[in-house]
C-alpha cells in the first residue's frame, strides 16, 4: 500500500489532514466485521439523508451516485426503515461520543477508517462502540419474527447505522 494523504475541506473541518496507510476495505481489527460498506450504507439510506451531504469530494465518487441524500434537512423517509432513528449531534457531544478529529461521530470514522486510515487509540474506542450495538441484534432476534421489518424498526435503523445488515434478521 502507498500511503496518500487526502486533505478535508467541508462545513465541519478546514484543512484537516490524514494519511491513508492500508488499503480500502482491508486489513481491519479482526474483532472489527462490519456488514455493510459506507457505499452500502449511503445506499440503503442512513441518518435522514443528511449526513454527508458536504463531504463528496473527500470519499470515492461511487459511494454518491445512488446514496440517498438530502441537502436541506434530516429526512427519515430516506432512511431505509423509513423512520427516525439518530440522536442530534449536541447528545453525541454531550455524551463524551464526538472524537475532535471525526467531528460528525461514528459513521465518519468508519468511512475513514474503511478508505485506510488507522489511528490506533480511537480505532478501538470506536470499534468498542460499533460491538456494543450487538445487543440490539438479540432483542431484534427475540422480538421479531425473521424478515419482519415491521417490526422494532428503529431498532433496525440503528443497527444500518452501525453497519449491521439488519435487513437479515
Amino acid at each position: 500500500m502507498k500511503k496518500r494523504a487526502i486533505t478535508v475541506n467541508d462545513k465541519m473541518q478546514r484543512n484537516y489532514s490524514y494519511t491513508l496507510v492500508e488499503d480500502m476495505g482491508k486489513n481491519f481489527d479482526p474483532e472489527f466485521k462490519p456488514e455493510l460498506s459506507p457505499k452500502e450504507m449511503l445506499e440503503l439510506g442512513v441518518f435522514g439523508g443528511k449526513y454527508m451531504t458536504d463531504c463528496k469530494k473527500e470519499f470515492l465518487k461511487d459511494w454518491f451516485e445512488r446514496a440517498k441524500l438530502c441537502t436541506e434537512k434530516h429526512d427519515p423517509e430516506l432512511n431505509f426503515f423509513k423512520i427516525n432513528a439518530s440522536q442530534p449531534l449536541n447528545v453525541w457531544r454531550k455524551k463524551g461520543w464526538i472524537y475532535p478529529e471525526d467531528p460528525r461521530g461514528w459513521f465518519q470514522w468508519y468511512c475513514r477508517y474503511y478508505m485506510g486510515r488507522r489511528i490506533p487509540d480511537e480505532d478501538k474506542r470506536q470499534i468498542k462502540r460499533w460491538k456494543a450495538m450487538k445487543r440490539h441484534i438479540a432483542q431484534v432476534k427475540k422480538n421479531c419474527a425473521q424478515g419482519d421489518h415491521d417490526c422494532r424498526r428503529r431498532q433496525r435503523q440503528a443497527l444500518l447505522h452501525w453497519a449491521y445488515d439488519s435487513r437479515k434478521i
